[in-house]
């Protein structure tokens, strides 16, 4: 029985590698001084994992941005408007890859980054490979041998973890028709078997392939192309030993297909299915060892010994200890890095620490089940019995249940999930309330939490800092903000949300039910890190959350102040959540927090208000069946938050990257009056969605990638909302960046927030014009 991680978190303990990039893309460190540090990190890892005595420890697990850019540069498929970039002499490899995903301004140049979207059902952004009809590849980057080769040198028994090739084609996008990106497997082969043979004269003995699809619904060309390229991998390589990795749900009906691959080892999700270890026990070939992922690597509850070892003695039972492997559910790229620098038991209380596991704790957890489940010896049982009693510990404690909440829920009936009027009706009456002109321009929450920001609210929390002397230092921040968004013209402003430190985690703060970390930092894209909130008890708002900003914001101008909210479903997707009930009510108790808070506002004399949902749609389900389940719920819990209030209150939502097409009438049911969506990289593709399926609601496309530093033109943003106006009316249409501006620079953001309105301006005359030429000529 063997141990192996499918992959480990590579921001490293204090997220050194989110500083030494942002350094490196300010200029303050040379490419040697990155380089230096993603090197310390990798062999940090592997050491971690090889000490607590792992058998296979992952290589290529690294990335300094994102796995799926890493083999989009590996296999040379660049696009190519980045050729430019790629022929100066003076830039380096690692320059065009954060080029393709950051967007580059300078030098003459000014390129739009690549489109990102979802990891399948997480929080994980990845960037989306762009393919052409008969596109050719090379191999254009060492990356993988290379970390393959620096494993072994450090001692290390290193297994090469690769995107399979069929995932990797399923991941990206066809930028032209006529093509079905399938068709490019034979082209992209080559290049696959070229980095396995040169693996193989390096040593490797085992090679990860991660194939996630193989759990999603796949069609028959799909399935063909799975088995043939498989096939001819084999072919050429028989001596290698191959990994095929599944994860985020279950085989299902591509079970049939996944045992029939020709590898040695499927590894298979018993967190998200494990029933599926019944179905695959019987009809598993004797050539085939299997993985069994029995510890989480999404959440960060304590792993069930008991129940693990269920799991792992049926399939020791079934096929022999030396077919056996244990392992994660996935990789732990979704979980913190180690719950051993949690050092303040005021922020995370002892009881609660005790149910919790970290990346550096599951690695420990996966070492002692392979014990377990041999000849333990005193130790590991005395860790066996420990284990139990945190178990039971939790099952039963005092901080989990609340009676009210539960009573709460139970009420809750279906009038409490509807606005009082139709939106036609709430329209005229907000048109009438708001006097908003044609294509109000508006931003989406957050500005730019500075240094200094940063810096006030770390004194504030350290106790440097008096609670008014912090507020005073607040206020002035938005203040400053409120009157230049006077300045430049906006049209519905925001506070800035200076006292926010994330969208998630300030709410999370003040709902009852949740706690926190202080450094429980997982990766969302790039160099940005979340540090979600853990939801481990029943949810309910103790007193008002945004009141006192957003009232003081909107006596600061007679303008418009949205109130910005963070909607339940996001709340519970970016949250760790508690897993002995239904995420659907959980998901309903933070529904009916937000609601108390949406009442508040509106009390307060706030007649905008904002309910990010973003996440809505990466939390569906990865197989279509289970759709409508999920969809009826998470829209629910929306429309229970939003529909407290008077037809005069205008509700608008947030969504982020995502396609919307099979989920267009979902979104019309929640029916928020302003749905604002990212769209600029996409170059408004998003909305052919929305025309399609007539949407009634007002809709604002965002003209703005605040997820790259390059600041586009007027020009650029007049062009966008042109092809805007090709799909949705003009009467439709809001203008805004495409998401919050947190994690830009004031001078980015001003620049871009006056082409912005001007855009907003022009687009507005240039309507109106060609609205007094039609009526003349008719």
């Amino acid at each position: 029985m063997q141990t192996h991680i499918l992959g480990y978190p590579r921001i490293g303990s204090n997220r050194e590698l989110k500083k030494a990039c942002e350094q490196y893309w300010s200029g303050k460190i040379a490419l040697n001084e990155l380089l230096e540090a993603g090197k310390i990190i990798r062999q940090q890892n592997w050491k971690l994992q090889q000490e607590a005595g792992i058998d296979l420890i992952p290589a290529n697990d690294f990335s300094y941005y994102d796995q799926v850019l890493d083999m989009t540069l590996t296999v040379g498929a660049i696009p190519e408007r980045y050729e430019a970039i790629a022929s100066r002499e003076s830039n380096s490899d690692l320059d065009l890859y954060f080029a393709m995903a950051r967007g580059y301004q300078k030098n003459g140049l000014d390129i739009t980054a690549m489109e990102m979207t979802k990891w399948f059902d997480t929080n994980y952004h990845y960037i989306v490979p762009e393919f052409q009809k008969d596109q050719q590849f090379r191999l254009l980057s060492d990356k993988i041998i290379s970390e393959f080769i620096s494993a072994k040198q450090a001692g290390i028994n290193a297994k090469p973890v690769i995107i399979g090739l069929l995932t990797y084609l399923l991941l990206g996008k066809e930028k032209e028709s006529g093509f079905d990106k399938l068709d490019l497997a034979q082209n992209l082969l080559p290049v696959y078997t070229e980095i396995l043979k040169e693996l193989e004269n390096q040593g490797a003995e085992y090679i990860q392939f991660d194939e996630p699809f193989l759990a999603l619904d796949l069609n028959e060309k799909a399935k063909e192309t799975y088995q043939s390229i498989y096939n001819a991998i084999r072919e050429q390589f028989p001596g290698l030993k191959f990994i095929v990795a599944t994860y985020f749900e279950g085989l299902k009906d591509n079970l049939s297909l996944a045992v029939s691959l020709p590898v040695d080892v499927l590894h298979i999700d018993l967190v998200r299915l494990p029933e599926q270890l019944d179905e695959i026990l019987p009809v598993l070939p004797e050539t085939l060892s299997l993985s069994l992922g029995v510890v989480d690597g999404r959440n960060i509850w304590k792993n069930d010994f008991e129940k693990s070892l269920r799991f792992i003695k049926k399939a020791v039972n079934e096929i022999g200890p030396d077919r056996i492997f244990i392992a994660p559910s996935c990789s732990l790229l979704h979980s913190p890095f180690d719950l051993d620098l949690e050092k303040n038991e005021e922020v995370l209380t002892p009881e609660i620490k005790q149910w919790l596991a970290f990346a550096k704790q599951k690695v420990n957890e996966i070492v002692t089940l392979q014990k377990l489940a041999g000849n333990p010896d005193y130790p590991t049982l005395q860790e066996l019995a420990e284990n139990k009693k945190a178990i039971e510990n939790r099952n039963i404690s005092a901080l989990i249940h609340n009676q009210e909440v539960k009573n709460r829920v139970v009420v809750t009936t279906d009038d409490d999930a509807r606005r009082k009027s139709p939106f036609n009706v709430r329209k005229e009456t907000q048109q009438k309330v708001l006097q908003l002109p044609l294509f109000p321009t508006t931003t989406i929450g957050s500005f730019p939490q500075t240094k200094e920001v940063r810096n006030w609210r770390a004194q504030f929390k350290k106790g440097e800092l008096t609670a008014s002397h912090y507020n005073d230092l607040l206020k002035k921040e938005t203040a400053r903000t409120i009157h230049w968004q006077e300045e430049i013209g906006i049209d519905v402003l925001v506070h800035g949300e200076f006292e926010r430190n994330d969208m998630v985690e300030y709410f999370g703060e003040q709902l009852s039910g949740f706690t926190f970390t202080q450094n429980g930092w997982v990766q969302s894209y790039g160099s940005r890190c979340v540090k979600p909130p853990i939801i481990y008890g029943d949810v309910y708002r103790p007193h008002p959350m945004t009141v006192y900003w957003s009232e003081y914001a909107q006596s600061l101008t007679k303008k418009w102040v949205k109130g910005m909210l963070t909607g339940p479903v996001t709340i519970l997707q970016w949250s760790f959540v508690r897993d002995d009930q239904p995420r659907s009510l959980t998901c309903k108790q933070i529904a009916l927090a937000i609601r108390d808070e949406v009442t508040d506002l509106e009390k307060a004399g706030i007649r905008i208000i904002q309910i990010d949902e973003p996440a809505i749609r990466e939390g569906l389900p990865l197989r279509k069946s289970e759709w409508q389940n999920y969809l009826k719920w998470a829209v629910e819990a929306f429309r229970i938050s939003a529909s407290g209030v008077e037809d005069a209150t205008q509700i608008h939502t947030h969504m982020c990257y995502s396609e919307f097409n099979d989920i267009i009438q979902n979104i019309a049911d929640m029916d928020a009056d302003v749905i604002t969506i990212e769209c600029s990289r996409s170059q408004m593709e998003l909305l052919n969605a929305f025309a399609d399926f007539k949407y009634p609601n007002e809709i604002g496309p965002g003209v703005y990638d605040i997820h790259s530093p390059r600041v586009p033109s007027k020009e650029e943003m007049v062009e966008l909302l042109k092809k805007a106006q090709a799909v949705i009316p003009a009467h439709q249409l809001w203008v805004n960046p495409d998401c919050g501006l947190k994690t830009r620079h004031w001078d980015e953001t001003e620049k871009a927030l006056k082409a912005m309105v001007e855009a907003s301006k022009e687009a507005s005359a240039a309507y109106i014009t060609q609205e007094k030429l039609k009526n003349h000529w008719l």
